[in-house]
């Protein structure tokens, strides 16, 4: 019998798939976010878009821009701006990382999920990023394609 724990599937509330397509993703973080209570209702219900949203520091924090949580409906007066800036929870040392790899190597700070761990609490996977030049993304298509096909002729030989 192992002790290992069991690791429970996360919640994803959001997913920002073009990321993977649009840059070359680097090293990945973790990280905290600070939400009111109706942007928590909101994420559980799943509608959340982060496809353009990106991380910046700001007088030694990072925030998280353009991320986009819609109003939850039971709240009425009480709700929450849409696209409001929401503050990350980071360590120091990885505000410092992240923000001396956007000054000095010209990377992106790119939100990839914001999901719920098994405690309930909302995370957001963070990626230092580099863009892709238009022919990588079209050799990045030739290959995807490329694979699809060749597992299409495999399946149908036997």
């Amino acid at each position: 019998m192992s002790s290992k724990k069991t690791e429970a599937p996360r919640k994803i509330a959001a997913d920002n798939r073009r990321a993977r397509f649009d840059f070359e993703i680097g090293e990945t973080f973790e990280a905290g976010v600070m939400l009111t209570g109706t942007e928590v209702k909101s994420l559980r219900t799943g509608k959340a878009t982060i496809g353009e949203s990106y991380a910046a520091q700001k007088a030694g924090e990072m925030w998280l821009y353009n991320a986009y949580i819609p109003e939850y409906l039971e709240a009425n007066r009480f709700n929450h701006e849409t696209r409001r800036p929401r503050k990350l929870l980071l360590h120091k040392r990885q505000i410092a990382k992240l923000g001396h790899a956007v000054e000095r190597e010209g990377m992106t700070v790119v939100a990839l999920k914001i999901y719920f761990n098994d405690r309930g609490r909302a995370k957001v996977e963070l990626a230092l990023a580099k863009g892709k030049k238009a022919h990588d993304k079209r050799e990045a298509s030739k290959e995807r394609d490329w694979a699809r096909d060749k597992a299409r002729l495999m399946r149908d030989r036997g």
